[in-house]
């Protein structure tokens, strides 16, 4: 009988598709432990969507009210801009305070969690500023030279 097997192209200790370990005795002193590995990765790719880090920007500064995030991240729908702000409060980046006021006033804040997270992003912002133009010549002469596929 033939076995299914899975490639991954992530190393194996990064593969969240594999089971976790049951028992850490059979690891090896020097590899990683898969459950926090696949912690990692959860969280990483949380806060390392765009949505994320151009809502921690904005907030780095200031508190601002839905309305004002909406505003300043362009591009973004206000079921999207909610569901990001419930993801980021969740992990404790930021608070939302609501005051009961008519109409009812919302407010977002970065928690010092969140504020830790301010240096990198910065630093990734300023990095694709920096890089942009290089990489827009790169993809179009990769585009150049490389048809797109088409499927058969």
């Amino acid at each position: 009988m033939a076995t299914r097997r899975t490639i991954s192209s992530a190393p194996q200790h990064l593969d969240s598709t594999r089971p976790s370990a049951a028992n850490t005795e059979d690891r090896a002193p020097d590899e990683p432990d898969e459950e926090a590995c696949r912690q990692v990765l959860q969280i990483l790719s949380l806060i390392g969507d765009k949505w994320s880090i151009l809502i921690i920007g904005q907030l780095r500064d200031r508190t601002l009210r839905f309305g004002e995030l909406h505003r300043a991240v362009t591009g973004i729908s206000q079921r999207m801009l909610t569901l990001t702000l419930r993801h980021l409060e969740r992990d404790g980046l930021l608070t939302r305070t609501v005051h009961p006021s008519v109409p009812v006033r919302v407010d977002y804040t970065l928690t010092g969690l969140g504020a830790t997270l301010l240096d990198s992003v910065v630093a990734l912002g300023a990095w694709a500023t920096a890089h942009r133009h290089e990489i827009n010549d790169n993809r179009g002469r990769y585009d150049a030279t490389h048809p797109p596929r088409t499927r058969s």
